[in-house]
């Protein structure tokens, strides 16, 4: 199974410990998903779709995507451009960002709707965000979701994850109504659902669950932190339980990293009970870590491939 992940991937300035001293790395919420599933399977063709700059950085950039596994042939490179960057912040052990987007050439991705459409038809499994979406113009979203209705009609299997994030839409109504527009064209949908039950009003997962699936997703993955997780794949549903952990250093990536067990199920036919049951190991290791890519050693591979 091809796999093609969407979105963007930032620059990112993280403290150490030296006072006044950043360490730069590379991170955004689907490549991470795409960093871990490199990690997972890396015998699954998998690449990822976006837009940076012909400045260092940009190389920079791509040098790290190829050295962890993620084909980068579908990269696009805006002139005059470069990538997102935020900085991390720490205080008493919270983390807070600063963002700067401006120059980010990933908000054009969706512009060259033929390269986007060629990248698709060359996938079996595309995924992408709420966050891929948030960054696009109006044109952009509805040609990212004119193109994945179009794979999603020539039988690709389309994941998207809602990752509801307000402060990247310019009003709660315009953010709810794409992502529902999302959820129309996918699927595979993974929601959140502190996130849901804030911005949509659902009263529990199963309401969030049985909205995804109104919407047309087949599989529904309801995420909810350290509870139960739900799921609906093939009109049955049920639910897995999640193993409780001693601490959390970093929340950073769970969902994300989470995203990577179910699709690694799916690149593998993993039945989704047990996909799910990969994911929770694979988030429970990286919540125990600091920022977004923790490494998986051999020993972590293995339990994590045997549910």
């Amino acid at each position: 199974m091809r796999i093609l992940a969407i979105g963007e991937c930032m620059a990112e300035m993280a403290p150490t410990d030296a006072p006044s001293t950043y360490q730069m790395g590379f991170a955004g919420d689907t490549f991470n998903t795409a960093w871990y599933l490199a990690q997972l399977t890396p015998e699954t063709p998998l690449s990822y779709f976006t837009a940076v700059g012909d400045d260092a950085i940009s190389s920079r950039m791509l040098d790290a995507m190829r050295e962890s596994g993620v084909n980068t042939q579908q990269v696009r490179i805006v002139p005059n451009r470069s990538v997102g960057l935020y900085l991390i912040t720490l205080n008493n052990g919270e983390r807070s960002f600063t963002y700067w987007r401006g120059q980010s050439a990933a908000r054009l991705l969706a512009q060259d709707k033929q390269a986007l459409a060629r990248a698709m038809t060359q996938s079996d499994l595309i995924y992408f965000s709420g966050i891929t979406l948030a960054i696009l113009n109006p044109d952009g979203r509805a040609a990212l979701l004119d193109v994945a209705q179009s794979a999603r009609r020539a039988g690709k299997r389309i994941a998207f994850d809602p990752n509801l994030r307000p402060h990247l839409w310019d009003s709660p109504s315009e953010m709810t109504e794409n992502i529902m527009q999302a959820a129309a064209v996918s699927d595979i949908a993974l929601p959140s659902f502190e996130d849901e039950a804030r911005w949509f009003s659902d009263k529990d997962p199963a309401a969030t669950l049985q909205r995804y699936a109104r919407a047309g997703a087949e599989t529904i993955v309801v995420k909810n932190g350290a509870e139960t997780v739900l799921y609906r794949t093939g009109g049955a549903e049920g639910s897995v339980h999640v193993p409780p952990l001693a601490s959390v250093v970093d929340t950073t990536a769970a969902g994300d990293s989470f995203n990577a067990g179910i699709l690694a199920g799916l690149a593998t036919d993993t039945p989704l009970p047990d996909s799910i049951a990969l994911a929770c190991k694979l988030a429970g290791h990286v919540v125990q870590g600091k920022g977004a890519l923790v490494p998986i050693n051999q020993s972590l591979l293995d339990s994590c491939l045997q549910p």
